[in-house]
């Protein structure tokens, strides 16, 4: 057994290094069958289960929902940047070439928990099978979210199944809940004497109560991406499930992160930082030289008197906050040059003091936030669907987790300050909703973007957001992704079943 004493980034190479030595080996061995596979213990899969999951969802997934949710923009020397995303090319984003591989990344990450959970079943090892049931959830959920119809059954199967069937995305979606209810009963039932993950788990360091509030946390946002589907009955039935169970979700100081050890070394650095901020040599990435801040989410800020804002952004020379337009053409004059628009706040312009987003190389990878739970939960007892808090003790439990994470000074103070404000707080709101869904997506700015745009699909908040001036018409937006190019290519039948692939006026299931 390998020595607990490793980094857990270590534990996570060191599992790839097992699968390369013993393929060496086994060419040399004439007496072994070359296309048997090969096993590696659960404790060596999970670490890179799991960061291959968090990769995809602060690095890709974030990225292009920064990019539509309303967040990002670039400069006009960037102008050329994302350009695909800009004018909602979704063919191009599709091509197996220069496109965005979220379909073949997302069954990859798939198959990974699926050996992981053979393993694991076979060695009589529930506590390591439930959390691969739990993310295997998870990943499907997200593919429905983006494609719509997906494999299910048929999936993951290899040779057996070479044209996996596509079954309707409202049947997945109970599916994967239904897998991730299963996930928790082995959890729940495995007997004490089952092997249980300590450092290799790079979420909880084996704290199994969390994985039960993770999984219910899950279980609830995909209950609420159907608040406009006309599923009360089923989402009631399975809210009862939930609360029958006991452990809860995800509380303040409960996030799931991801910390596999990450060092200043290319490659091994936290994945959002090394994209968007510096390489392990200290110099800034293409990405932070012209990403931007739009105009319209400093606005919001400012509206709001935010002093989230000082800790998201930095000062232009001239001292003012100024943000660009998601799409603007480089014709747009020198506005939005880079010199004139304010960069993401690090540790570099804020005088070697951590930034709210950009905090050091080594910091952990947001999974699941604290504030996206109280935000789901607030929501939840806004609908009348939670009774164990109300909707504004909550939101405002929420806002202040967000305030934390920011490193806000004096967060106490002055999270007390702002949910004092009129246009704040919750018991004189207009419409609640609609409150709550902007501060959610104002807390969610850049850790978790792609929750803004599945939200705005879902409820159309924030309702000012502003278009691409690149759109193929005003009012025309992305509902979701075309099936891949690869997709097509080797499962073509399938895919010719789902229909029309007009990705900007074909929804996904729930998108009502």
């Amino acid at each position: 057994m390998m020595k607990r004493t490793l980094t857990k980034l270590t534990l996570t190479l060191a599992a790839l290094s097992t699968l390369t030595l013993t393929a060496c080996e086994d060419f040399l061995d004439v007496n072994d069958n070359p296309n048997k596979a090969v096993a590696v213990p659960a404790d060596l899969r999970l670490p890179a289960a799991l960061v291959s999951t968090v990769n995809e969802e602060t690095v890709a997934l974030n990225q292009l929902g920064a990019l539509w949710g309303g967040y990002w923009g670039t400069t006009n020397e960037g102008a050329n940047l994302f350009t695909k995303e800009k004018a909602y090319s979704l063919v191009a984003i599709t091509d197996g070439r220069d496109g965005i591989p979220f379909w073949e990344n997302g069954y990859t990450t798939l198959l990974t928990y699926q050996l992981l959970r053979q393993e694991a079943e076979g060695t009589n090892s529930p506590n390591y099978a439930g959390i691969a049931k739990i993310m295997q959830g998870w990943h499907f959920l997200r593919l429905v979210d983006l494609y719509n119809n997906i494999p299910f059954d048929d999936a993951l199967q290899g040779t057996v199944r070479l044209t996996p069937r596509y079954e309707d995305g409202q049947q997945v979606y109970g599916k994967a809940v239904d897998l991730i209810t299963e996930g928790m009963q082995d959890i729940k039932n495995a007997p004490q004497t089952a092997p249980r993950p300590g450092p290799d788990d790079v979420v909880f360091q084996g704290n199994m109560t969390r994985w039960l509030k993770l999984a219910n946390t899950v279980k609830l946002r995909a209950l609420l991406r159907q608040s406009q589907a006309g599923t009360g009955a089923y989402v009631q039935a399975e809210l009862a499930k939930i609360q029958a169970e006991g452990s809860g979700f995800l509380n303040a100081g409960e996030s799931a992160n991801v910390q596999p050890g990450y060092l200043v070394t290319a490659g091994k650095q936290n994945p959002f930082w090394e994209a968007y901020y510096r390489t392990a040599a200290g110099i800034v990435t293409a990405n932070f030289t012209d990403l931007r801040p739009t105009e319209f989410i400093l606005s919001e800020y400012q509206r709001l008197n935010d002093p989230r804002l000082a800790r998201l952004y930095a000062r232009t020379s001239a001292g003012q906050y100024r943000g660009v337009v998601f799409g603007a053409p480089a014709t747009s004059g020198t506005t939005f040059n880079r010199a004139n628009t304010s960069t993401f706040l690090g540790p570099r312009e804020n005088n070697n003091l951590a930034g709210g987003l950009f905090k050091s190389a080594q910091q952990p990878s947001v999974l699941l936030s604290s504030m996206e739970s109280l935000f789901l939960q607030a929501e939840a007892a806004e609908r009348g669907w939670l009774a164990t808090a109300t909707a504004r003790s909550l939101y405002e439990a929420a806002i202040r987790e967000s305030f934390l994470y920011l490193e806000v000074p004096a967060a106490a103070a002055a999270v007390a300050t702002y949910l004092a404000q009129p246009t704040v707080r919750y018991d004189q709101a207009p419409n609640k909703l609609e409150r709550l869904i902007t501060q959610k997506w104002l807390a969610l700015n850049s850790i978790s973007s792609i929750e803004a745009w599945n939200d705005y699909r879902r409820l159309g908040f924030p309702a000012a957001l502003p278009n691409s001036p690149q759109a193929p018409s005003p009012t025309a937006r992305p509902l979701r992704l075309l099936y891949p190019e690869t997709e097509r290519t080797t499962n073509g039948p399938e895919v010719g079943k789902q229909g029309s692939l007009d990705g900007l006026t074909d929804k996904v299931w729930w998108d009502q």
